[in-house]
């Protein structure tokens, strides 16, 4: 089979390529945007993201009714980055007609299903700067005399054409990838929580089923067991925890610091040893935990059924599923009593693994071949302002939101940061996005976006393929 051809126009070169449109790279272009709204042409920054989706989206499938951000909304796409921005979610209030009505609700935490709202009102903003339909499929070096001072970011066309984008920066935020138990797959009957609202969507076309089982101990497991429970009455759910029950998430104030922009200082600048011992303390403020008038809820749910003789909602603690098998019109579930190694196996219409997410690896987009660093670990070496550490030959920048727990801490893939960081990353692609001691003697960089004239952006920011 012959490779497809390739578009490449070498004349637009975008001072920034975004991969993937989420929460991280739309709250980048709202930063990009209003940049551009204040600064003289010449010292505007061209910018293109790139969204494999048709539209915009985020966790779809956990929009669930009722459930409600662990967020405060102050911790938007912009405000902690530019209080007046016109892209806040007060802002998106206000345009909606709802400002009073949100405020008389005396709360800090939106429904997922607005601030999913919002998240969509934001990425219509920034609409000239995206593409949807564009499937990014490798990001390439080019190199002259030895130096690598522009990527070229290859997007897979509908037509089977590949299109070309030439970048000074480019900033990878693919998001986070689902994760299964080892050897499990994702099937009509075996769901990852991330999809349960589209699964549950096909099943109420069907026979009623009668059991559900949920894996899990987080905050995404209790808040399917609840949906599932609350939307089939006849059905059983059986949530399977190797805890004892759920564990309440720590949200007080002191502790919630650690989602601050001064503790990413912090956690940057400690050794090894002071970082494992810093998630270690605070891991119960975002892993593994859940809202405690989510456990609540569930408790009473679970002992009013107690008390009517009909038990539907079943909490199989201290257990760990073993094996999924799928028959022609079930699936049954293999599980052990991790206090007495007792085995028993559940015949279930669906089973929902809420086992989290991974990040993606985004070495996979590069090919090895743009010179990226990686620490004795194997893992990503990532400057603090994100922007990942090249061999010194690579002039042009790779910028990562997400993947950097191990440098940056907990907000790593969290939505806390999202403006803050988009800030740091705009700022760093200002300053030229490499300091004089990460190049090589003797040279200078010259893919500061502060020469990009007006004239020199693409014509084509908002239309269709080339």
């Amino acid at each position: 089979m012959s490779a497809p051809q390739s578009h490449v126009d070498p004349d637009h070169v975008y001072d920034v390529v975004g991969v993937g449109f989420g929460p991280a790279n739309l709250a980048l272009a709202i930063a990009l945007d209003e940049h551009n709204e204040a600064a003289a042409p010449g010292e505007r920054v061209t910018g293109l993201f790139l969204e494999r989706k048709q539209t915009f989206g985020w966790h779809r499938g956990l929009l669930i009714d009722g459930a409600t951000m662990q967020v405060s909304f102050l911790k938007d796409l912009a405000t902690l980055r530019n209080p007046v921005s016109r892209a806040g979610f007060v802002s998106y209030l206000h345009e909606r007609g709802r400002l009073v009505d949100f405020i008389n609700q005396k709360t800090f935490f939106p429904t997922r299903e607005e601030f999913h709202d919002y998240l969509e009102w934001a990425a219509g903003r920034v609409g000239h700067l995206v593409r949807y339909g564009s499937e990014v499929t490798a990001v390439r070096p080019v190199t002259t005399d030895g130096q690598t001072r522009l990527f070229e970011v290859a997007v897979r066309g509908g037509d089977g054409r590949e299109v070309v984008h030439r970048a000074r920066n480019v900033v990878v935020a693919c998001g986070l990838q689902p994760r299964l138990p080892e050897g499990v797959a994702a099937s009509d009957r075996v769901w990852h929580s991330g999809e349960l609202l589209h699964h549950t969507a096909e099943f109420k076309e069907g026979a009623a089923p009668a059991r559900f089982v949920v894996v899990g101990a987080g905050q995404s497991a209790a808040e399917c067991a609840e949906y599932l429970h609350r939307t089939y009455p006849s059905a059983e759910v059986c949530a399977v925890l190797s805890r004892f029950g759920y564990s309440p998430a720590d949200d007080s104030p002191y502790a919630n610091r650690i989602f601050d922009p001064e503790a990413v200082d912090v956690y940057y600048a400690a050794d090894n040893r002071v970082k494992a011992r810093l998630m270690d303390y605070h891991r119960n403020t975002n892993y593994s935990v859940v809202d405690l008038d989510l456990i609540e809820e569930l408790y009473r749910r679970e002992y009013a059924e107690k008390v009517r003789g009909e038990q539907r909602l079943r909490i199989l603690n201290v257990s760990r599923v073993t094996a999924v098998r799928e028959t022609a019109d079930a699936v049954t579930v293999s599980m052990t009593d991790l206090a007495t190694g007792e085995q028993r196996e559940l015949d279930a219409d669906a089973v929902v693994f809420a086992t989290g997410y991974a990040p993606h690896d985004i070495t996979e987009l590069f090919g090895g071949g743009c010179g990226l660093l990686r620490d004795e670990e194997g893992r990503l070496k990532v400057r603090r302002d994100y922007r990942v550490q090249t061999d010194p030959s690579v002039l042009a920048g790779v910028y990562t939101q997400g993947g950097t727990e191990h440098t940056h801490g907990i907000t790593s893939s969290l939505l806390s940061m999202v403006a803050v960081r988009a800030g740091e990353i705009l700022d760093s692609i200002l300053r030229d996005g490499a300091p004089a001691d990460d190049r090589p003697a003797g040279t200078t960089a010259d893919h500061s976006p502060a020469g990009t004239t007006a004239d020199d952006r693409p014509a084509a920011l908002s239309g269709a393929h080339e």
